[in-house]
């Protein structure tokens, strides 16, 4: 298990922060963190400012996707991204927080406390990731034949380290497991209906929703190094897969020692941390659920990191020659996700 971990900065200052103020830069994290990923665009979370000088994340479990996620992994590991997102906003803004994870233990879906316990400057790490959130998308589409540079690699993976995850490349003989593994999982879950009406909900949602992943984000079928979900079901995807097959890609597998709760959300703050690293370094990113959602696809995750860890999910990274944007993210408005109690 990993133990709770305070934000890192530097410079730090003990000065008490006044409650007024404490409240107001909890309000404005909870809604930076609705930039965070989540699987199917979920936004799995809620957040709750006070009482006191206080900032909780809670669980929303009728945004689980039970078909893919009954144990609620990948419900964890997205709340753990938007609680990175949190952290890394009020550390931006100058504050220096404690962060307890699973802070009571008869309420299991209070995932999260955040409190500020002082003053601090941010580091130069936390402020480039800040910048890249409002520039992160999903990328969907192939990426070209340019490969990314070692000292990049292994800069990201730090960047995962530090939030206390591990970072494995996969190597080009463990691609054709992981093309296995995934192109199965797909299989599987489109040959059961539960799943498929899962997916349909969360693909067609009404425009106010805010939420899932729409067509206009969903990308032609095309030949990929490793196969991507089809998120239109046999509908009209708004992107074109575009020139690239992949070639020069790097896959990732985002893992940690165990696989308990904690172990989870810690995951998910890593995967948010890693992204937005990558983003910042002018990378394409895509996280890849499909190969970690049933348990035979993810035991050859676990063999492909040696049984030495419990895998999270696969992360696709490279550069896209397509120059045209993609469509904008779809968020929850701020007062669906964050209440203030006094």
């Amino acid at each position: 298990m990993i133990p709770n971990r305070s934000t890192t900065t530097t410079a730090a200052d003990d000065t008490a922060v006044p409650a007024a103020e404490a409240r107001a830069a909890f309000g404005a994290a909870a809604a930076y963190a609705l930039l965070a990923p989540s699987v199917f665009n979920t936004q799995p979370w809620r957040w709750r400012v006070g009482p006191g000088a206080e900032l909780t994340l809670r669980a929303d479990r009728s945004r689980q996707v039970h078909t893919v996620d009954a144990t609620r992994r990948l419900l964890l590991v997205s709340c753990g991204a938007a609680l990175h997102h949190a952290r890394l906003a009020l550390a931006v803004a100058g504050y220096r927080t404690e962060v307890a994870r699973f802070p009571d233990h008869a309420d299991p879906d209070l995932l999260a406390r955040i409190t500020i316990s002082g003053r601090a400057a941010p580091d130069p790490e936390q402020s480039r990731q800040h910048a890249a959130a409002a520039l992160r998308r999903t990328d969907r589409r192939a990426f070209g034949d340019r490969r990314i540079d070692p000292p990049i690699l292994h800069r990201l993976r730090a960047v995962v380290e530090a939030e206390g995850a591990h970072l494995h490349l996969v190597r080009d003989d463990q691609m054709p497991m992981l093309a296995v593994a995934t192109a199965n999982a797909a299989t599987v879950e489109l040959d059961d209906p539960a799943y498929r009406v899962e997916l349909r909900r969360w693909t067609n949602r009404p425009p106010e929703a805010r939420d899932g992943v729409p067509a206009a984000s969903a990308v032609r079928p095309g030949i990929r190094r490793v196969p991507i979900r089809d998120h239109a079901l046999g509908g009209a995807p708004g992107l074109e897969v575009g020139d690239g097959m992949d070639r020069g890609a790097t896959y990732a597998i985002l893992f940690g020692d165990a696989d308990d709760q904690v172990d989870l959300l810690t995951g998910g703050e890593a995967l948010s941390a890693l992204l937005l690293a990558a983003v910042a370094d002018g990378l394409a990113t895509a996280p890849l659920s499909d190969p970690i959602e049933l348990d035979w696809p993810r035991w050859l995750m676990r063999n492909m990191l040696a049984d030495i860890g419990e895998p999270y999910v696969v992360v696709r990274l490279g550069f896209v020659d397509d120059p045209n944007p993609l469509p904008p993210v779809l968020r929850r408005e701020p007062d669906d996700v964050i209440e203030y109690v006094d």
